[in-house]
């Protein structure tokens, strides 16, 4: 229930995001119509619709991209001729007389009065909608998408959208009764009736126009990247916290808890008890430890979890943290657990995450949880994710995402002086991170991740379009801000693209200080050459940690590279990389 109030709260907040803005002209063009005839068929159809085809979505695969293509064609086709009719009452009576004369046939053999056609031309209106309706993917869209890809597409997973669609649905509906107002006293005081209805047939026309040129995609872009994913995240805050648990006097009693409580401990954190922690059973290896950390052998001691995945930018920027915390605290009680939970397949790999672990210099046990066991038993959606775990074996402090450093480090010095630790409180780490692990300039940063694969590819603007599984010869001249495009022959998967031919190429228009990307070679393991330019040319002294002042660089195995991290002022660049040999495999962008 939980989890359905949060998904209609992130809908409902989709009002405040420029991502609605394209949809707007559709939903205003029913203003002062009657709501229970006109207005609510609409929203009822956009909403089932983009739950049927956001459920899609999370299943993925190749038909699913064809249908929602020509869906979108069919929708753009509709509402153009929905724009045309509002333009011209001619043109408009032309258009429903077979609708109309439907409907009749229909009332006559029913021999009930009413009017279907309203009705029904406005759910079919609500159904292109909703085929055209891209909500920002926030941190609650995340969630349900981020759940159907780990556990499943499910039942449960279409109410969650459903839930979504209806709370933006909602907001909608409140904004068009604001708007309806406002026009029917426009009709009455200045009698311009029909001035409106052309200028919202002009508004629908052109909102079909930006559509089916792709312009929208680039536009909301330079509006705002960040968009309600703050409002979105406070509402996750508030409704993700499991309620306090206080100990009951079998809990205090527990002949298994004896050991470590101490009534005369002088000193009690107030970290609330959000409840007891999870087995860490189901990871399939163990890295840097026994085959299993058990609950016996973590009694006594304070236990960071840190779920993570070695491709992820954000974890790579958070693990200096972890690290130097582990080695600090290590005397004092702290046991740090890296649960390496993988977001592609090739994070599946546990050679692969062995040499990131080497790489990273990462030295505190690393859980493989490839089956997603510890990742449900925490009920974790986040990478990354850190959970601190007393001397009981409570959870007792818990954040997600990167920074908060300062207040992470303050909760293990209290849960440390719990058992008795007399370090006391210190000064907080300060690692020296270099690279893809400095962290990022967030003031700067208008551009976010963006995945290659056509399961969750965006923003792809090379004209041939994004074929699917098979190889196909891409180009690409200019992208707009945080568009990209393909140049050679390509074959574009679910997760990563692969160049069939060497001297092929991915450009992008991004505005950050670090530009990464996740890469990797063939499944031979050649090394791949490739070359970097910014703007055309080379990137001298704003090049990355993994290439040259001249921007070559090459790749030796699957990971992110740091292409990009400007040196001087941060302002909109084109990036694009060529690679002198084939068989790269290229998966997502990253900004920081």
């Amino acid at each position: 229930m939980t989890l359905l109030i949060i998904a209609y709260l992130g809908g409902a907040l989709t009002i405040f995001s420029p991502c609605i803005l394209p949809i707007l002209p559709f939903v205003f063009a029913r203003a002062g119509q009657p709501f229970i005839r006109s207005t609510l068929p609409m929203l009822i159809g956009m909403s089932v619709t983009f739950a049927l085809v956001a459920t899609l979505a999370a299943v993925g695969g190749s038909w699913v991209i064809h249908a929602n293509e020509y869906g979108r064609l069919a929708a753009i086709l509709l509402l153009a001729v929905f724009g045309v009719s509002l333009l011209s009452p001619r043109a408009a009576s032309i258009i429903t007389q077979p609708v109309v004369d439907f409907g009749n046939r229909l009332l006559n053999a029913s021999g009930k009065p009413g009017s279907i056609s309203t009705s029904t031309s406005s759910f079919i209106l609500g159904v292109a909608t909703g085929l055209l309706w891209a909500p920002c993917a926030g941190p609650i869209l995340g969630i349900v998408l981020t759940g159907a890809a780990l556990n499943g597409a499910s039942l449960q997973t279409t109410f969650l959208l459903v839930a979504y669609a209806v709370g933006a649905a909602t907001s909608l509906a409140i904004a068009l009764l604001v708007g309806g107002k406002i026009f029917a006293g426009m009709r009455r005081s200045l009698g311009v009736s029909e001035r409106i209805r052309q200028v919202l047939g002009a508004a629908v026309l052109a909102g079909v126009a930006v559509i089916a040129l792709g312009l929208d995609t680039g536009l909301l872009a330079r509006l705002s990247y960040t968009s309600t994913s703050s409002l979105e995240q406070a509402v996750l805050d508030r409704l993700h916290e499991k309620p306090a648990i206080k100990p009951s006097s079998e809990f205090a009693s527990n002949g298994m808890m004896s050991a470590v409580v101490d009534t005369t401990q002088p000193f009690r954190s107030n970290l609330p008890i959000e409840g007891p922690a999870p087995s860490l059973n189901g990871a399939v290896e163990w890295l840097n430890s026994p085959p299993l950390l058990t609950t016996e052998q973590l009694r006594g001691k304070v236990v960071l979890v840190d779920f993570w995945t070695y491709s992820c930018i954000n974890c790579i920027r958070t693990v200096p943290y972890v690290r130097a915390w582990a080695e600090k605290y290590k005397d004092q009680g702290l046991v740090v657990i890296g649960v390496h939970a993988p977001e592609f397949a090739f994070e599946k790999k546990v050679e692969n995450v062995k040499k990131a672990v080497n790489d990273f210099k990462i030295g505190y046990p690393v859980a493989i949880d490839n089956d997603y066991k510890i990742w449900r038993a925490f009920e974790n959606s986040y990478w990354p994710a850190h959970y601190l775990i007393d001397a009981k074996g409570q959870i007792r402090y818990h954040h997600f995402g990167e920074g908060n450093y300062r207040q992470t480090e303050q909760a293990i010095q209290d849960l440390l002086q719990e058992v008795g630790s007399e370090m006391g409180s210190t000064a907080p780490v300060t690692p020296d991170a270099k690279g893809a692990e400095a962290s990022p300039d967030l003031k700067n940063v208008r551009s976010g991740e963006t995945y290659l694969g056509y399961k969750r590819a965006a923003s792809f603007v090379s004209p041939e379009g994004l074929r699917t599984d098979a190889a196909n010869a891409y180009s690409i001249d200019e992208p707009g801000l945080n568009e990209w495009g393909l140049s050679g022959t390509w074959t574009v998967g679910a997760e990563q693209a692969v160049l069939d031919q060497a001297d092929g190429s991915i450009v992008y228009r991004f505005s950050a200080r670090d530009l990464h990307l996740v890469l990797g070679p063939s499944a031979a393991g050649k090394p791949i050459r490739f070359q970097v330019t910014i703007d055309g040319r080379a990137p001298g002294t704003s090049h990355g940690a993994d290439t040259d002042a001249d921007g070559y660089g090459t790749v030796t195995s699957t990971k992110l590279y740091q292409l990009v991290r400007q040196s001087g002022d941060v302002e909109e660049r084109t990036f694009e990389i060529r690679f002198l040999d084939p068989g790269v495999e290229a998966y997502a962008f990253t900004f920081g």
